[in-house]
């Protein structure tokens, strides 16, 4: 199973300098897990609410005072658009991370998150049991 399905194309961004409020009131605002943090030479990383919680909050900095950039996860863990569904949750074990950034070359193509790989393979296994009770019942 590829995840090309499941990519989160519009993504919302922040820029590196802006506050780590800025960014929690765009993801609230929004209702997302995280936002990409960008530089001018492109994405920098991801903004995620574990680093708002652990970065952040857990260590006791004003998220108004904190530029978002400086406690963004980075660099981000990026996979390409064909990449399958076990090598996404393979990556993501191994960094301790939810959300993939996606890229296409050198292209920002969006985001896939842990959320989004268990969708996938709940619709997967869902058609392939449809399937048996077509095949058992014909």
């Amino acid at each position: 199973m590829i995840i090309t399905s499941q990519i989160q194309r519009n993504v919302a961004t922040i820029d590196e300098n802006s506050s780590v409020l800025d960014a929690a009131k765009q993801m609230a605002t929004r209702y997302i897990g995280s936002i990409a943090v960008t530089s001018a030479y492109g994405i920098k990383g991801l903004f995620t609410e574990r680093d708002l919680m652990m970065r952040v909050i857990g260590e006791g900095l004003d998220p108004a005072g904190v530029k978002v950039g400086d406690v963004t996860s980075q660099p981000p863990v990026a996979v390409k658009p064909d990449a399958d569904v076990e090598r996404c949750l393979d990556l993501m074990k191994e960094n301790r991370c939810r959300h993939l950034v996606v890229f296409d070359g050198e292209t920002f193509i969006g985001i896939v998150s842990l959320r989004d790989m268990v969708a996938l393979m709940l619709d997967e296994k869902e058609h392939l049991i449809a399937r048996l009770k077509e095949y058992i019942t014909s």
